[in-house]
């Protein structure tokens, strides 16, 4: 008897997966056997160079561009993917824009700005993602069902006034997962993943996100790693849909009265 063929690698795409939180996630997945697709909108070397450390750890990783502010291409991201691969079995919505604005300075621009990138660009990829497996499962491919991983913060918990425009557009993704989860069930299941305070920025000087990173009931915030964990326990956990992780050492029980890069 000839033996059964070996099973189809699972493929993620991974969006915002050139630099920092991104690619941390993609390269925890690649060493887990997914195949990695890296999306980017302008890192094209930091995104060669994330393909290049996955294909490593996987065997098979790409590179893939787009900018989230337009429409078109974000539509048109998920079937890119699909014919370099063949099949995409989960979405991972990292990439995410984070422009300080307050209150005083809101306006219109900068939330849609945000808007469209947080939280429109992963709604279109669900969108997407659930069609391709719809289309799939019709071609007769038994048992598909697909996953959504939304990076959210733990801020949605522990709200102060800054950053207005990223708040409501991380807080309309956060509600949209909840609908996303009812809408695209059973096919597709959708979870958050909410990290605190996890890497340092042009905000912060290494020594400060030091001390800020040990302001947590358990005296550390998430790591990098801590958050790739998380999301790959929600795309292997078949039972979780709906709800979100909350990654953050506990920062969201404690009251934050200002945006830890404005503390």
């Amino acid at each position: 008897m000839s033996a059964a063929p070996a099973p189809r690698p699972r493929t993620v795409l991974v969006t915002g997966a050139a630099r920092r939180l991104g690619r941390s996630i993609a390269l925890a997945l690649a060493a887990a056997g997914w195949q990695v697709a890296v999306h980017y909108r302008s890192s094209a070397q930091d995104a060669i160079e994330t393909v290049a450390a996955c294909a490593d750890l996987s065997g098979l990783s790409g590179h893939f561009d787009a900018d989230f502010e337009d429409e078109a291409a974000v539509r048109a991201l998920l079937p890119r993917v699909v014919a370099h691969f063949g099949a995409v079995d989960a979405v991972v919505n990292s990439a995410s824009l984070f422009e300080h604005d307050s209150f005083a300075s809101f306006g219109y621009a900068r939330l849609e700005q945000h808007l469209r990138s947080n939280a429109g660009a992963p709604v279109l990829l669900a969108q997407a993602l659930h069609t391709h497996l719809e289309q799939r499962a019709g071609a007769g491919e038994a048992e598909v069902q697909g996953v959504v991983v939304n990076l959210l913060d733990q801020k949605l918990w522990n709200q102060n006034p800054d950053f207005a425009s990223y708040t409501l557009s991380k807080a309309a993704l956060e509600a949209a997962g909840t609908m996303l989860a009812l809408a695209l069930a059973p096919r597709c299941r959708v979870v958050g993943v909410a990290p605190g305070l996890t890497l340092t920025s042009h905000l912060l000087e290494q020594q400060r996100f030091e001390q800020l990173h040990t302001l947590s009931p358990l005296g550390r915030s998430s790591t990098p790693e801590d958050v790739a964990a998380a999301v790959r326990f929600a795309l292997d956990n078949r039972s979780i849909t709906g709800t979100t992780l909350l990654v953050d050492g506990g920062q969201h029980l404690m009251r934050f009265e200002r945006d830890f890069s404005l503390m």
